[in-house]
């Protein structure tokens, strides 16, 4: 099934297309890098950080004071998670179980 984004376009599907093809961590920083700037970067990285903060039920203010967004980002951030796409929520789902695959395999 293929998602049917407000977004979507044909530079976005080969932009995709591109991300998905990046193999390691290394290749994401190298790709990144050149097609973002750093304040880009900082702030998706920091959306991403307050949607697993709201998910563990932190507060505004304690998100704010952890990661450094404003309240506006904080509620945009939990608009999307609560009413958006999903996005959030998929790719939260699996990063923990990763994590948890992970200790349970430290132990």
């Amino acid at each position: 099934m293929v998602y049917n984004s407000k977004l979507s376009s044909e530079f976005l599907d080969e932009l995709f297309e591109a991300i998905l093809l990046l193999r390691n961590r290394e290749e994401c920083y190298r790709f990144f890098e050149d097609i973002c700037t750093i304040k880009e970067l900082q702030s998706i990285s920091q959306r991403l950080q307050v949607a697993k903060l709201l998910r563990e039920n932190k507060t505004y203010h304690e998100i704010e004071d952890i990661t450094g967004a404003s309240t506006a980002t904080i509620s945009r951030v939990n608009r999307c998670i609560h009413y958006g796409a999903d996005g959030y929520n998929i790719i939260l789902d699996r990063l923990e179980k990763i994590k948890k695959e992970k200790n349970k395999d430290d132990e």
